[in-house]
C-alpha cells in the first residue's frame, strides 16, 4: 500500500535530513520533487497544487529554516498536511439512527460492491453485535442476488429471500419492512452497477434513495482506477449524495492517488478500505496512521489491532503453555508461520513497522518474502506426524522425500530444521524460568519473531519505559517527528504470537535472521 509514493518521498526527505541547515532554495527544490512524486502517484492536480502550497507556506518560516533539525521539521509539516488532506480523524460507519439503520452501497460494476457489502455486514455483526439483513437490488447482472446469498451464508448474515420479477425499489421496500418486522438492527442494500456512469443508473439510485431513506450511502470505488475513482466520487456525490467512501483493492495500490484525492475533492470521508479478498480483509481508515505509513513511519497500532482480531487466542495460549514446558515441535512452528500469514504475511507486517520500508531490497536479496513462509509450511506439511514431532529422525533419505513432496530443495529443509532447533533450544533455556518469574515467558515470546533485531534478548520494557519512549519520540523532545502512539496503552496480546506475544510493543527477535548467511 502506497509503496511507490512512500519510496519517492523517502528519497526526497533523506536528502533534506542529511543537511545541517536549509535555505529557501532547498525547500523549493524539494517541493518540486514532492509535486512530481504526487503527480506520478495519480493524485488530482488541484489537490497537488493545494498540498504543495500549504507545505511551502509553512516550511519557509524562519522558525523552520533556523531550527536545529530543519529537515525533520519539513517532514513533520508534510505529515501534518497529509493528515489534513486525508481528513483529521477516522470516521466510521454511523449507526446512530432509528432501527433498522439503512445502509445503501453504490458504485460501478466490478468495483467489488457485493463482496464489500458482505464484508461490512460481517464487520457490523462481529464488532458491534448487530443483527444485519442484506438485500440485493441488482436485477440486471445475472446471478447477482444469488451471489449475495452465498456470501451471506459464508459470513453468517441473513439475506432477503429472492422474489423474481420485482423492481429494485420494490425489493428495497420489502427489505425495509422485513428488517423492521424481524427485529434487525441494520439493513444493507446492494445496488446495481454499470460499466460506466449513465443517466438510467443515476435515476435508479435516486429512486432507491427516496424509497429506502438510507442513513448511510457508501460509495465503493476501486483504488487502482486512480483519477477515474475521483471523478466517480464527484458524480455520485452530486447526483445521489454520498456520506462516505469504501476503497477496495488498497493492498494492490502502490501509488495511493485515489486515497489522497477523494477526501480533498469530495469532502466526504474514506471510512473503510479493503485490503484483500478474504471476508475479514477490511479495515477502518485512519488518516494519521496512513500518513505515517506513506512517510515510512509504520503503523504499529493497526498491526496490534489486526493481531488482536485475527489471532486465535486459544491456540496462542496452547503454544505458550508448550513453550513454558520447553517443548516446541514443527507443528508449533507451522502454526506460528500461519499466524504470520493471517497478519498479512511478511510483507504486510514489515510495511507496518517503522523504518522497515527502506530494507525491502535487503529482505528480497535474503529471500525474505511471503513465498518463503509458504515454502516452509509446505515442507512441514510434507512430513509425517512422527517426523514433525521428532525432527531428529529426519535423515538424508527422508529429507529427499520431503523435498520432492513439497517442491523444495534439501538445503531449504536444512535451513528450516536449523531455525527450529535454535528456537527449540531457546524454549528449553527459558521454559524453566517461566513459572518463577512472570516476565520470562513474555520476554521469550517477544523474542520469538523474525530476525536480527538489536533488541533481541533484551528484557521487556516496563510501562514506564514505554511511556518515556513514546514521549521522547513524540512532539516532546524531538519536535521534528510526528507523535508516536502511546505504547503503554496498547492492548496486551496473548503470548505465543510471532514476535508479539506478551508484549505491547511488537518485537523482532531471534527467529529468522534476514541478513544472516544462508548455509
Amino acid at each position: 500500500m502506497f509503496e511507490s509514493l512512500s519510496d519517492k518521498l523517502s528519497g526526497i526527505f533523506d536528502g533534506l535530513t542529511r543537511r545541517g541547515s536549509l535555505t529557501l532554495d532547498d525547500v523549493n527544490g524539494s517541493m518540486r520533487e514532492v509535486r512530481r512524486a504526487l503527480l506520478e502517484a495519480d493524485v488530482a492536480l488541484e489537490v497537488v497544487r493545494t498540498f504543495v502550497d500549504q507545505v511551502r507556506d509553512r516550511a519557509v518560516g524562519q522558525g523552520v529554516l533556523k531550527s536545529i533539525t530543519p529537515g525533520q521539521m519539513v517532514i513533520k509539516i508534510v505529515n501534518d498536511v497529509l493528515i489534513d488532506t486525508l481528513g483529521q480523524d477516522a470516521d466510521t460507519i454511523s449507526l446512530e439512527a432509528t432501527k433498522p439503520v439503512a445502509i445503501m452501497m453504490v458504485g460501478l460494476q466490478g468495483a467489488g460492491k457485493t463482496t464489500t457489502t458482505a464484508k461490512v455486514a460481517r464487520r457490523l455483526k462481529d464488532r458491534y453485535k448487530s443483527k444485519v439483513l442484506m438485500a440485493s437490488l441488482d436485477v440486471k447482472r445475472p446471478a447477482a442476488q444469488e451471489q449475495l446469498a452465498v456470501l451471506g451464508k459464508q459470513v453468517g448474515v441473513d439475506t432477503l429471500p429472492i422474489v423474481a420479477g420485482q423492481t429494485p425499489v420494490q425489493i428495497a421496500r420489502r427489505a425495509e419492512e422485513s428488517a423492521r418486522l424481524g427485529g434487525y438492527d441494520v439493513v444493507m442494500f446492494d445496488t446495481a452497477g454499470r460499466t460506466h456512469i449513465d443517466e438510467p443508473l443515476m435515476l435508479e439510485m435516486s429512486e432507491i434513495k427516496a424509497a429506502a431513506r438510507p442513513h448511510e450511502i457508501l460509495l465503493v470505488a476501486d483504488a487502482l482506477t486512480g483519477q477515474d475513482a475521483v471523478n466517480l466520487a464527484k458524480s455520485f456525490d452530486e447526483r445521489v449524495g454520498i456520506t462516505g467512501i469504501v476503497l477496495t483493492r488498497m493492498d494492490g495500490d502502490g501509488r495511493g492517488g485515489a486515497a489522497l484525492s477523494m477526501r480533498a475533492v469530495t469532502g466526504k470521508p474514506i471510512k473503510l478500505v479493503g485490503t484483500g479478498e478474504k471476508m475479514e480483509a477490511l479495515e477502518d481508515f485512519h488518516p494519521q496512521r496512513v500518513a505515517n505509513r506513506i512517510l515510512g513511519m509504520g503503523d504499529i497500532v493497526s498491526l496490534v489491532e489486526r493481531a488482536a482480531e485475527t489471532i486465535d487466542a486459544a491456540e496462542a495460549m496452547k503454544i505458550a503453555e508448550k513453550m513454558k514446558k520447553g517443548r516446541f515441535d514443527l507443528d508449533d512452528l507451522s502454526n506460528q508461520l500461519g499466524q504470520m500469514e493471517k497478519l498479512g504475511g511478511l510483507g504486510g507486517i514489515m510495511g507496518m513497522l517503522p523504518g522497515m520500508g527502506k530494507m525491502k531490497d535487503q529482505l528480497a536479496a535474503a529471500g525474505m518474502n511471503d513465498g518463503m513462509i509458504k515454502r516452509q509450511r509446505a515442507i512441514i506439511s510434507s512430513m509425517t506426524t512422527h517426523e514433525r514431532r521428532n525432527p531428529d529422525v529426519l535423515k538424508n533419505s527422508r529429507k529427499k522425500r520431503i523435498a520432492a513432496g513439497s517442491g523444495t530443495k534439501v538445503e531449504e529443509i536444512n535451513r528450516l530444521l536449523k531455525q527450529h532447533r535454535q528456537m527449540a533450544d531457546m524454549m528449553k533455556m527459558m521454559g524453566g524460568a517461566g513459572g518463577k518469574k512472570g516476565g520470562a515467558l513474555g520476554k521469550m515470546a517477544s523474542m520469538f519473531g523474525m530476525g536480527g533485531n538489536p533488541l533481541a534478548g533484551m528484557p521487556e520494557p516496563t510501562p514506564e519505559q514505554l511511556e518515556e519512549m513514546g514521549r521522547k519520540l513524540g512532539a516532546g523532545q524531538n519536535p521534528g517527528l510526528p507523535s508516536m502512539p502511546d505504547f503503554g496503552k496498547l492492548p496486551k496480546l496473548p503470548p505465543g504470537l510471532p514476535g508479539m506475544g506478551g508484549s505491547r510493543l511488537p518485537g523482532l527477535g531471534g527467529g529468522f535472521n534476514p541478513f544472516g548467511k544462508k548455509k
